[in-house]
Parts: structure tokens; sequence; C-alpha cells
């Protein structure tokens, strides 16, 4: 669970950036109460249809979407050489039985699939910010099936481009998707000027990519009103984050860094739910105050060395251990446990890892008893901000939470309240205890000045 403790130079640098991010999210936190009036900017190209038309067509612009584009070569020779054509209609025919198994398999959307060309896209059936690797990774999976089947002198030549692309969805009984835009006509040519059984991507999705896949650079495409397009190919996944042969195929290591990307987009979603769901009363149990238990759980977890499977389940309980206040205040921890297991499975975390998430965040009950490092660090970032600078305002928003739900009269019983729960308050991990336990004595100093 544990790695080589960084340096103060490195701490005090990551400090600087979960700052900045935080600043980013609590921003974002503003913006998502007006989410659902910001959701009508994506309507628009819409085209005229008549009234029976309009009811079965809904258009959507999507500011970011992952297009793949598959042409299957040698059909053409095939055709002309020989007279058994439909016994290789046939294998194309389970190719795109695969294709199929391998877009369920990694959530993406087909387009269409005419004569040796299949099309799909990822980040249109429903938003997320893993597409880009998804997408990826399904193409080398394709690459796979075609390259292990030694009876067929087939190849395929493959283009994945990341961009803005429009869609419409036909059909109120079965989604049938087509997009139109610049996005959809560069993948095309992409793929039309690769080489045989190779991956060719855009620099737009290598930038998105190349943390986690093997990228070699081609050239700059010349494309039509814009700057030149570079080029890359991808030749496997990063050998540390792979397994199989040509490392096609991701392992464990992979797993968690894929999981640590798509915690941005179950933030987003918990975020929401807190944001529509908590009562206005929560002054200080709101969003900001787990945007912050985020922040300082990824701060602290990182200075005390945890590995990133353990971070991952570290802020996932942070995300989610005041979502119980949806519910009820009392015994908010467990029923934050119980939103746990109801929405982790659909972000692909295992039983296991639901457990381990649902007793980090039982540790936030006070009084705080940590068990373990997680537990610990949770509990410190739980009430960090006792040790910070804006412990007046914060505190103050907690105070004003007591007083609106009928637990708290007076600003002074206040402070004597909170002078015996300070007082009696422990950091219990050496960097909390290192950052925060001078400020929270000098807090101490000040609030015994306030009693009355």
């Amino acid at each position: 669970m544990k790695k080589e403790a960084s340096t103060e130079p490195q701490l005090l640098k990551r400090i600087a950036a979960l700052v900045t991010e935080n600043k980013e999210l609590k921003e974002k936190c503003r913006l998502l109460a007006d989410s659902n009036a910001r959701l009508s900017e994506n309507l628009e190209n819409v085209k005229s249809h008549s009234p029976e038309q309009a009811k079965d067509v809904n258009y959507v612009r999507f500011d970011m979407a992952t297009l793949l584009y598959v042409e299957i070569k040698g059909l053409s020779d095939i055709v002309q050489s020989s007279t058994d054509v439909m016994c290789y209609m046939d294998r194309m025919d389970q190719y795109f039985i695969r294709f199929n198994e391998i877009l369920k398999k990694y959530k993406l959307v087909k387009i269409r699939s005419i004569g040796d060309n299949f099309i799909c896209a990822g980040g249109i059936s429903e938003k997320n910010v893993t597409h880009p690797v998804t997408v990826t990774l399904a193409a080398l999976e394709m690459l796979h099936v075609i390259e292990s089947d030694t009876q067929s002198a087939w190849g395929v030549h493959i283009g994945i481009h990341t961009g803005s692309v429009t869609t419409s969805v036909d059909g109120m009984e079965q989604s049938v998707y087509r997009i139109k835009g610049d996005t959809v006509n560069v993948v095309s040519r992409m793929a039309s000027i690769g080489q045989r059984n190779t991956i060719t991507i855009s620099a737009t999705t290598y930038e998105l990519v190349k943390e986690l896949f093997e990228c070699s650079y081609i050239c700059a495409l010349p494309v039509k009103y814009q700057d030149k397009l570079e080029l890359y190919t991808v030749t496997g996944i990063h050998q540390e984050y792979a397994s199989g042969e040509k490392q096609r195929f991701p392992n464990e290591n992979f797993r968690t860094k894929f999981m640590l990307y798509q915690f941005g987009d179950l933030q987003e979603h918990i975020l929401d739910l807190l944001e529509k769901k908590l009562p206005k009363h929560l002054f200080y149990h709101n969003v900001k105050h787990t945007v912050d238990v985020v922040t300082e759980s990824e701060l602290i977890g990182w200075a005390e060395g945890v590995d990133d499977h353990a971070l991952l389940l570290l802020k996932t309980a942070a995300l989610f251990h005041d979502t119980g206040h949806t519910i009820s205040y009392a015994d908010h921890e467990n029923r934050s446990a119980e939103i746990a297991r109801k929405y982790l499975p659909d972000y692909d975390y295992s039983a296991s890892e639901i457990d381990e998430i649902c007793r980090i965040i039982m540790a936030t009950k006070l009084p705080p008893k940590p068990a373990d490092l997680l537990e610990s660090i949770i509990c410190d970032c739980d009430l960090d901000y006792l040790g910070r600078a804006d412990f007046v305002p914060v505190s103050n928003t907690l105070y004003e939470e007591m007083k609106a739900m009928g637990k708290m009269s007076s600003i002074n019983d206040w402070n004597k309240l909170q002078l015996k729960f300070i007082s009696s308050h422990q950091y219990f991990t050496k960097t909390g205890r290192s950052l925060r336990e001078v400020k929270k004595q000098e807090q101490i100093e000040r609030i015994k000045q306030l009693i009355e």
C-alpha cells in the first residue's frame, strides 16, 4: 500500500497543484446549480422535419467525442479473384460480430457498418472523459481479431480522432446514431492513408492517451481550412500496464490508472447529486466541504506514500463520505455507505473495493478512531479546517448549520463547544500534524479569548 515518501519540495509542488485543482472544482460546484439550463446550449444544427419526423429525431452537439474508423482491406481483390465470394463475406460478418462485442465491452456506440467500413464512437451515448482511452483499447482488440485469423489475407486500416461532432438519434424504440462534422471527414481520411494493420491517431487523441499507450510520430496531415494535423500510430499499451503478446490487453495497473481517470466522471455525478439534494440549511456539510475533503485526501495520501489503488479507494470514500446527508443528518455515515454501494458498481468497482470504501467512510464517524493509514488520512481530511487559516469563516458555517437545526442557541455556547472539541482533537498522520497542528493551537488560543 505504501511507496517511498516524497521529499518536501515535491510536496510543496503537489500542494500548489492541488490548490489550483481545488479552485477549479469549486467553480464547477457553482456552475452545477444551473447545469440543466446549460444543457440546452448543446442543442443546435437542427434540420427542418415534418411533425411526424421531428418527434423521432434529436440533434445534439458534443464538444468532444472520439471516433474510430475501420477499413478492412482486401475485399476488392477477393471479389475479383475468387469464385467463393459468399465464404469470404461470411468471414467479414464474423469480424463485425466480434467488433460489436468489443463495442459492448467498452460501452461504445456503433454508427454504421457499410461494405468493408466499420465506424463507432465513444462519448456520445453518455458523457464521460474516458472515451479516448476506451476507443483506443477497442481498436487494439479489433486489430487482434484480424491478426489472429492466420487463414485470412485481409488487413485493417484504423483511424482514431477526438473532436466535436453533431449527432442525431432516429427512432423511439431503437436508437440509430448519425454523425456529421469535420471530425468525421478527418478520421475517415486518416484511416485511408494509414498502413496495413496499424492504428493511426490524431494529435488530439495522442495527448489524451499517451500516458497509457506506446505511440510513435508519423507525419503531419494537410487538412482543408485548418493547420496541418499531426498523426501518430499506437503500437500497444505501455509495458507496465499491459498483458499478453504485443501488449494488446490491459493489466490490473492499467485498470487502476483508468479508474483514476474515470473518477472525474464519478465526481461530477456525485457533486451534481449533492448540489440538487442536500438540504439548504447545511451550510457546512455542503458541496464545498466534499470538494475540500477529496482534494485533501489526494494531497495527504500522496504525501503519506499510498499507492495508486489505495489512493483511488481513499478519494472515492472522500467523495461519498457525506452523501448520506441527502437522506438524514443522524447516522449519515451508514447512509453514505449505502449510496456508495448503489452507485459504484456502475463504475466497475469490485465488491471487495466497495467494502473497503465503505469501511473508510465509516471511519469519519465521531469521535474518530482510525484503525489503519487510510482511515487515519480520511479522518484528518474531514477535520482539516481545524488547522487552516480559514478556520473562523468555516466554523461559522457549521455554527449557522447547527443553529438552523435548533442544536445551538448562542455564539458563546458554540465557542465553548468548539474549544472542548478542538482541544481534545488530534491529527493522526504525520502529514496532517506537520501541515495543521501549529495553526490549530493558534485557533485554540483565539477561541479562549472569545469566550465570555
